[in-house]
């Protein structure tokens, strides 16, 4: 029988995700405020620009909004410690991605929206500067989570 409650929460993470969608950040010395919002409000008040990578506190803002577990960190690489891992990926599970070096701190995070033969779909923030849904080879790809 299918978790509700897991459910509802996909169902708030996407809405939340969705409700963000095209938040972009603003060239030169301003800063919008949304993508200001996302650190401020999930604990990181330093962070006052848009400018600061800013995938992983998207997704942490996502999932606190939700009522999902999350990292409380800025650093990408720290969802691979949230949440369980899956080897099938349902909507709205947490997708980490490597950066350059595999063995970097270096990474990418982002909401799983559908695989293909050779890569994913993932809804996230700081993609191309904004909030939106973006495919990524699979072999960046380290491991996926449900953070449900």
């Amino acid at each position: 029988m299918p978790n509700i409650s897991n459910n509802k929460k996909r169902i708030n993470l996407i809405e939340i995700a969705l409700n963000e969608y095209g938040n972009r950040e603003i060239a030169g010395a301003k800063h919008n405020s949304d993508v200001v919002k996302y650190f401020q409000e999930t604990g990181f008040k330093q962070v006052k620009d848009d400018e600061t990578a800013w995938c992983s506190a998207f997704v942490n803002w996502v999932a606190m909004k939700s009522d999902c577990v999350y990292s409380k960190k800025l650093n990408a690489k720290s969802w691979l410690d949230v949440g369980i891992k899956t080897d099938k990926p349902q909507l709205m599970d947490v997708c980490i991605f490597h950066r350059g070096d595999v063995k970097s701190w270096q990474g990418h995070v982002a909401f799983f929206i559908k695989e293909t033969v050779n890569g994913v779909y993932v809804l996230g923030g700081n993609q191309m500067n904004q909030v939106k849904i973006e495919y990524y080879p699979k072999n960046k790809l380290i491991e996926i989570r449900d953070i449900t």
